[in-house]
């Protein structure tokens, strides 16, 4: 398996981190690949003898989610588990469910680490967490932590400072959504005669007050208009809807089932069976629209969410990222069969991206250089005092805000394409004249993107077997996915050697096999090797397409 480009700086500024402090904190979205970059990490870091490692996760499927994708990217290295159904330390990388290991015997068994990896490590301040990591450090004071989480700004406003006193990177979700990996948002701030009076809610706790919010928005005819706005711009699209309140959440849901939208709600008093009936209603498509009050957001997907509506403003940007990452997730057409998803609607009604910028725009740091010159590494957060990445403009520990020097709106998707295109250990050869058809080939694996109608078609496939659609949507979205398919079933060791093939001539055996009109075109062995996979599965891209 071949990391992304991102990935790998990520991986490489993680280890680099841990070595100079001794613990590191990652921050990445949802899609960015949290599981295989904490593991190229913990892999990097056992490479030294009679090393171990910890990995630390809050839910069974997570913990089996994290063994699979170790081993993807860790071949043949021995692993184990400390879950309720087994207790095993044998492994040089063991994953731990927190609730088992934090119970004293559980504890007083646990070997000398090396390395503790903490997965979601929002979660590291809770009572659980701090005694596997007290116990840890008193088994070995040189032990190294490393967390990485997609939301670091905790709800109850603790800090992760004390655990983590500096950020190794950040992934944005800008990144993601300019490389393909996420769908583009479109941001509508929509005024139904509050926004002034939202400006004056107070803060508790560095948070709004909610039942001021509430106050202000849970009223039917406000409730009514933002129905009418939802239908306007929002149509059929799947939909999550965040309150202030439970009240407040109560009365839009049944706002909305009056208005003939199947509805669901879900809030923290919903039983655990009951919300995953919820939430699996939602994604099949049985019911609409979701309303909830900080419920739906860590450790929920649900790609065919295409509207996000915000009933409440945000006190960190982080948070209302969080909440407009519901929408963002590319769908899955095995999954999804005949869904396209290219962009995510969000309907701002609580002036959370007047107060924090829209997710679309992007810091512009070339004003910069004068307060860091040359290459600086970190920059100090004045409120917390953590090291944290020059970039990043809101700090992962605590929230604050620095002020950006200029803003500038990214939207030019085409010019991010072509990095993407460099940035693939691939390269991608236009094989139809029009450049309706785009195939990139490993020595085991192929992917392409066709344009079908007006609308492009990633497909991948391997050696002797069938063609599967990877994704629909828009250009760069299904490049990424084809590049994506050939990152995990091709070696970097096949990436280079094809990559050498650029300089070769076409083989006497790929000119036999080579349709006659396209011998000419074919330059190299690569772009031969990329017509042939094209030629040679042709009916099976058909299928494919057809299905």
């Amino acid at each position: 398996m071949i990391l992304r480009k991102r990935q790998k700086e990520f991986v490489q500024k993680s280890v680099e981190a841990l070595k100079d402090y001794g613990n590191t904190l990652g921050v990445a979205p949802t899609g960015s690949g949290k599981t295989v970059m904490l593991s190229a990490v913990a892999g990097q870091v056992l490479d030294d003898n009679g090393s171990k490692a910890c990995v630390l996760a809050h839910r069974d499927e997570i913990t089996a989610q994290n063994v699979e994708k170790f081993l993807k990217i860790n071949p043949g290295m021995p692993v184990s588990i400390v879950d309720a159904d087994e207790k095993q330390w044998t492994g040089k990388a063991v994953f731990a469910m927190v609730q088992t290991l934090s119970r004293k015997n559980n504890l007083d068994r646990m070997p000398p680490l090396d390395l503790l990896v903490i997965d979601e490590a929002h979660h590291a301040r809770a009572d659980s967490y701090l005694h596997i990591i007290e116990r840890a450090k008193s088994l070995n004071p040189d032990v190294m932590i490393y967390g990485v989480t997609a939301t670091p700004n905790r709800g109850d406003g603790k800090g992760l400072r004390g655990i983590f006193d500096n950020v190794a990177d950040q992934i944005t979700l800008s990144e993601m959504i300019a490389e393909g990996y996420l769908v583009r948002p479109r941001t509508f701030v929509i005024d139904v005669g509050v926004q002034e009076d939202l400006k004056h809610v107070r803060r508790v706790a560095s948070e709004y007050d909610m039942d001021e919010v509430a106050a202000i928005m849970d009223r039917r005819p406000l409730t009514d208009a933002i129905i009418r706005h939802w239908r306007e711009k929002a149509g059929d699209r799947r939909t999550v809807v965040f309150c202030s309140t439970v009240d407040h959440a109560e009365h839009v849901a049944e706002a909305f089932r009056s208005a003939g939208v199947t509805t669901d709600l879900v809030t923290g008093e919903t039983p655990d069976n009951e919300r995953a009936e919820i939430f699996e209603r939602l994604d099949t498509g049985e019911s609409q629209v979701l309303v909830n009050v900080a419920v739906a957001t860590e450790g929920w997907d649900c790609p065919p969410i295409s509207c996000v509506v915000l009933l409440r403003p945000c006190s960190h940007k982080s948070t209302m990222i969080q909440m407009i990452g519901r929408g963002l997730r590319k769908v899955d057409p095995e999954h999804y069969p005949g869904m396209i998803k290219t962009d995510c609607v969000v309907l701002d009604f609580g002036t959370s991206a007047m107060i924090h910028g829209a997710l679309e725009q992007k810091i512009d740091l070339d004003g910069h250089d004068r307060e860091y010159p040359g290459e600086a590494p970190a920059k100090t957060c004045p409120q917390c005092e953590a090291l944290i990445p020059v970039r990043v403009m809101e700090c992962p520990m605590c929230g604050y805000e620095f002020q950006a020097r200029g803003k500038t709106e990214m939207n030019d998707f085409e010019m991010t394409e072509v990095d993407l295109l460099k940035r693939s250990p691939f390269k991608w050869c236009p094989i139809a004249a029009d450049d309706s058809v785009v195939i990139a080939t490993g020595f085991n694996a192929w992917g392409g993107i066709f344009l079908v109608n007006g609308q492009w078609r990633a497909i991948g496939g391997v050696k002797d077997g069938p063609a599967k659609i990877l994704h629909m949507g828009d250009r760069l979205a299904c490049l990424s996915s084809a590049d994506d398919w050939l990152c995990l079933n091709e070696t970097e060791d096949a990436a280079h050697k094809s990559r050498r093939w650029l300089k070769q001539p076409p083989t006497d055996k790929q000119l036999l096999y080579l349709p006659s009109s396209r011998k000419d075109s074919a330059r190299t062995r690569y772009e031969a090797s990329c017509i042939l996979a094209h030629t040679f599965n042709r009916s099976k891209i058909d299928r494919a397409l057809a299905s």
